[in-house]
């Protein structure tokens, strides 16, 4: 118990209970002290994951305990890693991650908007404005540049057959990621993907047939869409064949092994006559479960569970190709595509049971030994695999986290088809209105829908800063020219074509998207202006 800032005493009844020392030492933070040590731990996290921000954003390594690496400017994986033990701090990962589960983009935007807010919510509180007074100002500022938003957002054409559109918002989302280098290409499988599992018509998306595999070899411009299903297996046998045309397969939870019997008690064998009739039986009964297989019409078995070297020799002499040792939730995705039953006993398997695939083949990877299986040309042609190449392991996944990005930017234009431009023009044009709002009030939270234009002002400012531009001087003439204009589309030109016109730049945002991050930022922001107190369980209660 050595550091331990206390020590353990036991009641008439003998129940420990601890005691704390030097509890009337011990120092907690309440009323505006405590809400200034929030709005500092906020924002610090904030500033760390704002230089990542926008095409030209860096990117962070972070090594967890056991030296495992990762390098990525995703803020919702950084936020996660990061070893945070604050609490408020803990509630800006929190915040990331409802933007990634609800969104699955503007993650890092989400928290630089937090703390803008907050850094702002500081200098209110110093000028003596309550917090409550505070929070409730921002609320209102977010209503008026959410209704804003809604103004300037445009309807977006979404068409199985029109797909250019969509290409050009999924290259948005790619832009800032480490795969921007063929950005086309990752944002046409993104496109297709998608578009091969929705459904246009009811504006829904199933995001359970899409799978996104890795495998390390070869460069990012070798990642495929495969119409059908992708599995990180090969053939149980060396001999059996690599490709097989019109297959039957039967999809088993069952392994191919002799039944044990269910008792606790052991099976003692006494002579080698016993010895070969268990031998014996545990044939009949191999050569029994291949039969059932092969008389249900499968042409390709796919368990679950293993099968040992009898067994294995058993299927290619019957020429019953196998392959063993497949995931669950890859099992499961194979009877999606292939229109299969998962069979739990062999009794049970028959032809009406059985998947239907056009191809199986194996694929082989340079010159190593390395082979996935491919199974497409499905009954059920919707579930779809992306087989992301890459030098390394570590690229493969910062590639599958970006595809995330942009697949549910993409379903999110299925499920709400309009958009605002990025380029912190979309930021701009809400703060321009909301400072227009602040001059019509009379009351004390004018000057909370101020704090709130100018926090929204942030974004630009961070896709300034992280390209290399005068961030002031820029955020100036792009707000003096939306003024003039009153054109919502004028960002950042952050890839120097010299063009502020994002309209023109194809350099577009989902209004979900946009939308989704102030309401979050705000509900957050104003949680943590009505904490005054900080209490853990083993403080004293008076």
């Amino acid at each position: 118990m050595a550091g331990f800032p206390g020590s353990i005493a036991f009641d008439e009844y003998g129940r420990p209970f601890i005691i704390l020392r030097d509890q009337d030492k011990q120092k907690r933070l309440t009323g505006i002290d405590a809400l200034k040590s929030h709005i500092l731990a906020a924002r610090q996290i904030a500033n760390t994951v704002r230089t990542s921000l926008g095409p030209k954003g860096l990117d962070k390594m972070m090594v967890s305990p056991d030296g495992d690496v990762t390098v990525t400017n995703d803020g919702a994986t950084i936020l996660k890693m990061m070893d945070i033990e604050h609490e408020i701090g803990k509630l800006l990962v929190e915040l990331s991650q409802s933007q990634d589960d609800e969104i699955g983009d503007g993650t890092t935007g989400v928290v630089v908007l937090a703390g803008a807010l907050l850094e702002q919510a500081a200098s209110l509180v110093d000028r003596g404005i309550h917090p409550i007074r505070i929070a409730d100002g921002f609320e209102m500022a977010c209503q008026t540049a959410v209704a804003h938003l809604e103004k300037i957002a445009e309807l977006f054409p979404v068409s199985a057959t029109n797909t250019e559109p969509l290409i050009q918002v999924a290259m948005t989302t790619l832009g800032s990621k480490i795969i921007n280098k063929c950005h086309r290409q990752m944002a046409e499988i993104a496109v297709n993907a998608v578009l091969a599992v929705a459904d246009l018509e009811q504006k829904d998306v199933n995001f359970e047939l899409i799978k996104v595999e890795g495998k390390v070899g070869g460069k990012l411009e070798d990642t495929v869409l495969v119409k059908g299903v992708v599995i990180d297996k090969t053939m149980s046998h060396s001999q059996m064949p690599k490709e097989l045309k019109d297959v039957k397969l039967a999809i088993l939870t069952c392994a191919f092994e002799p039944p044990k019997p269910k008792t606790k008690h052991k099976l003692d064998v006494g002579d080698v006559a016993a010895y070969k009739e268990l031998r014996q039986y545990e044939q009949e009964k191999f050569k029994e479960m291949v039969n059932l297989v092969k008389n249900a019409g499968a042409t390709l078995a796919i368990c679950q569970w293993g099968f040992d070297d009898e067994a294995n020799h058993l299927l290619l002499q019957q020429q019953l190709p196998a392959v063993r040792w497949v995931g669950g939730p890859e099992i499961e995705l194979i009877a999606i595509a292939t229109g299969g039953r998962i069979v739990p006993r062999f009794e049970e398997l028959s032809p009406e049971k059985l998947g239907t695939a056009g191809l199986v083949r194996e694929l082989s990877f340079g010159t190593t030994s390395d082979k996935m299986l491919v199974i497409e040309e499905c009954a059920n042609s919707r579930a779809v695999t992306i087989l992301v190449r890459g030098g390394n392991k570590m690229l493969i996944e910062e590639a599958k986290r970006s595809l995330h990005d942009a697949l549910c930017v993409v379903r999110s234009l299925v499920q709400e088809p309009n958009i605002v431009y990025g380029g912190g023009a979309a930021e701009i044009a809400c703060s321009l209105a909301v400072a227009a709002q602040a001059d019509q009030l009379a009351s004390l939270e004018q000057y909370a829908y101020r704090g709130f234009a100018e926090a929204l002002e942030a974004i630009p400012l961070a896709l300034a800063e992280n390209s290399g531009l005068s961030a002031i001087h820029t955020l100036g003439e792009l707000k003096a020219k939306q003024s003039a204009s009153g054109d919502p589309a004028l960002g950042i030109d952050c890839m120097f074509t010299g063009n502020m016109n994002m309209r023109e730049q194809h350099v577009i945002e989902s209004l979900k998207s946009k939308r989704q991050q102030l309401l979050l930022a705000t509900q957050l922001v104003k949680m943590i202006l009505k904490i005054d107190d900080v209490r853990s369980p083993s403080d004293q209660q008076g």
